[in-house]
């Protein structure tokens, strides 16, 4: 036991505003609170639809947009500029950390003023990271870049300082509202001054934005289907709108327009029109009240390929719209194709927008009427639908509470979660392949580096999909469990470190924080297949992890080993330990009781536990760096610790239960005291850290944050412990 005079109950809160206060000592009360307060701040959503345009500045595999204007400009004259215009959202004043190489001389504007200039230096070397903060105000920031052509390049990369981190930058005119990218000039003679201003429009400015957004004029006498897809005899394509009836009255509607090739137009699945060769299309079709598909299937031939239709409504309000909530286009048709003539494409699965489209030629997707410009899928919503490693944890967490405490909707909840994960893991892989890169959808999961990019929130997939039926997780699991076995970087003895990651700073390491990233879900996973391999790879892991982070003296584990220095920090920080006897606590709920490691790694578990008993402070909590009680103490950990000790003693594993059972219950007071206000707030978690040989790092540097998603889960499974601790205790 330590003490702690920075520690004193209040030390996040008020008492007079807890959650011990409101409801006094009822876990389940406490569950039912942050759990219903989480699920309300983040509702289930869909995804945005954006149109996207596949010319000019596109991001690179690093995250960053990239402007080689060489290419663009190729007879571009030395000293000419072009200026590169786009907008970042912030939601609150804020710095933001950009990375800029650049290939020419460089210039940044932000909100009008220069906000950095290159040099000498970072010009002479173009793949060098020029890494600089910049401070955004609430709201939309205008971002301009003007590139200067020398002999030494022309153009740049800039973006996040850190791969695979969502920054993303949105077209500022008013034309192109809410379409990703970047506008840019043609190349203007040096010394032009040009400051465009936030959602003004193209039209009303002296130059020419690129990239292009409507087709030249020899384009528009095409048939529609031959401007997107390029002229193919014998193909077919479909085009579809959606007309809307606001009446409570059919309505008669007249169709009139021109094809080129064959057509047959369906109308809520039924055909109404059919042309066996091109002409003009004339017929009348009666609307239902409500939204109507309307479908066009055209074939190509000598002619052409493609259709014009306008609707004109004989009576009643009559909307025609696109058939998805799209920004960035006023575009009201979808096209898809091409397919073969005698194989008509499934018009039921194309409507579900999380489909993949399986062409003549291959996988593809939505496309708008511009050049190169589709459809795409984005996941806006913080935190829902997405996959990362502290919402693996917050939605396990969510799992087992809204099961403790009998919630459908919580556990409902979690489905639709991890449900549109699964549902849109295709989609992204897609996206992946058609845009080089970066996705908006399974930023992470779509391009793994790292164990943190999969096994914690796959380990929740398996875990959610084992209690409610999540539709397509087994692909994702097998290509985890793809990445996790056969693709992570191992030492010799096969144990896991980081190496070959976008984030650098990380390179040549080993963290206590990957037990966590890997072992529950090699665990679940060997509960899936059977297969013996995983749950011993899993227990190889903590042996080798052991090997070279375990400090003997205090029973700890140091936080990271440093590959360059061949030594462990020897920082024994909070949630660290927490990660590895928590996964250690999954490991051994389904370690066979025959296997060779079982009791070498249930010393290992009593041998951490009874380090981390003794350094409980007065109060009940745990601190930041476990064996300094003047660092801060730390939410995350000392629930990771709950949950630790009180499988610990459900399971047998400790020799002497009682003292583990009584931290248990007083760390969970102090929590609810201390850390979770009564309207379900969750104080007191460090955000997620880098590393330092230096204890400051973690005491001063990582301070903790208010609802940080590294700790809502873990709290919420630590209540679902003691809950279970109290009933193991006292069945009656």
């Amino acid at each position: 036991m330590i003490s702690s005079p920075s520690t004193s109950i209040g030390f996040y809160i008020d008492e007079a505003r807890s959650m011990a206060n409101a409801v006094g000592d009822n876990p389940e009360a406490t569950l039912s609170v942050i759990a219903n307060r989480f699920k309300e701040l983040n509702p289930s959503a869909p995804v945005t639809y954006r149109a996207f345009s596949k010319r000019g500045i596109q991001r690179s595999p690093d995250y960053r947009y990239e402007a080689d204007f060489n290419s663009f400009f190729p007879d571009a004259q030395y000293e000419e500029y072009v200026f590169s215009w786009s907008k970042m959202w912030s939601g609150a004043e804020a710095e933001f950390m950009f990375d800029l190489n650049c290939y020419g001389p460089i210039v940044v504007y932000l909100n009008g003023a220069v906000a950095w200039s290159s040099n000498i230096f970072s010009e002479r070397y173009p793949n060098k990271h020029n890494r600089f903060t910049l401070t955004l105000h609430k709201g939309w920031n205008q971002f301009v870049i003007r590139a200067k052509k020398t002999r030494g390049g022309f153009g740049w990369k800039f973006g996040s300082w850190l791969g695979k981190h969502p920054y993303v930058f949105m077209m500022p005119s008013a034309e192109r509202d809410g379409a990703e990218g970047w506008l840019y000039t043609d190349p203007v003679p040096a010394g032009t001054v040009i400051q465009p201003e936030l959602g003004q429009a193209e039209a009303d400015s002296a130059y020419d934005w690129y990239p292009t957004h409507s087709w030249s004029e020899s384009e528009k006498k095409r048939g529609v289907c031959a401007r997107i897809f390029g002229s193919q005899e014998g193909k077919t394509a479909l085009g579809w709108t959606q007309v809307c009836n606001n009446g409570d009255k059919p309505v008669t509607v007249s169709a009139e327009g021109a094809a080129q090739g064959a057509a047959s137009v369906l109308l809520g699945g039924s055909e109404v029109f059919k042309s066996d060769a091109s002409g003009s299309l004339s017929f009348e079709m009666e609307l239902a009240p409500g939204i109507n598909d309307l479908v066009v299937l055209s074939t190509g031939d000598a002619s052409g390929w493609g259709f014009e239709l306008s609707l004109h409504p004989n009576s009643g309000s009559v909307e025609h719209r696109c058939p998805c909530q799209l920004v960035g286009s006023p575009a009201k048709w979808l096209y898809s194709g091409p397919y073969d003539a005698d194989h008509a494409p499934d018009f039921a699965a194309l409507k579900d927008f999380l489909h993949v489209h399986e062409t003549a030629e291959g996988s593809g997707y939505w496309r708008i009427d511009a050049p190169d410009t589709y459809l795409r899928l984005y996941n806006e919503n913080p935190l829902f639908g997405r996959w990362n490693y502290p919402l693996g944890v917050t939605i396990y967490g969510l799992l087992h509470a809204g099961r403790e405490i009998g919630s459908e909707e919580i556990q409902a909840y979690v489905q639709e979660h991890v449900q549109l994960c699964c549902s849109t893991y295709s989609y992204s892989l897609w996206d992946r392949s058609a845009f080089g890169g970066p996705t908006h959808i399974h930023r992470l999961l779509s391009s793994i580096d790292s164990l943190d990019d999969c096994g914690s929130f796959g380990s929740c997939m398996l875990e959610t999909a084992s209690h409610r039926k999540i539709e397509g997780f087994e692909r994702i699991a097998h290509f985890v469990a793809e990445f996790i076995s056969n693709k992570q970087d191992r030492f010799p003895d096969g144990t896991f470190y980081r190496r070959e990651m976008m984030h650098e700073f990380h390179e040549n390491t080993m963290w206590a924080d990957d037990l966590y990233m890997s072992v529950p879900f090699l665990c679940r996973y060997y509960q899936l297949t059977g297969d013996t391999r995983y749950v011993d790879d899993a227990a190889q892991q903590f042996l080798g992890f052991k090997k070279r982070l375990y400090l003997p003296e205090d029973r700890l584990m140091s936080h990271v080993y440093d590959l360059r220095r061949e030594m462990a920090t020897g920082v024994p920080w909070g949630r660290g330990n927490g990660w590895t006897v928590f996964s250690l606590a999954e490991l051994l709920g389904v370690l066979p009781q025959d296997h060779p490691h079982r009791e070498e790694l249930l010393s290992f578990f009593r041998d951490l536990c009874a380090g981390i008993l003794k350094l409980q402070d007065e109060e009940g909590f745990w601190h930041q760096v476990l064996t300094h009680p003047d660092s801060y103490p730390e939410s995350s950990c000392t629930a990771m610790f709950i949950f630790a000790f009180s499988r610990g003693v459900r399971n047998g594993w400790l020799e002497d239960p009682a003292p583990y059972a009584d931290a248990v219950n007083k760390a969970w007071k102090a929590l609810n005291k201390a850390s979770i206000d009564n309207e379900g707030n969750v104080y007191g978690v460090c955000r997620g850290s880098e590393f330092s040989f230096s204890p400051e790092y973690y005491k001063k540097d990582l301070l903790p944050r208010l609802n940080d998603t590294h700790g809502i889960g873990i709290v919420l499974l630590a209540g679902v412990e003691v809950i279970r601790l109290r009933h193991h205790l006292n069945p009656a």
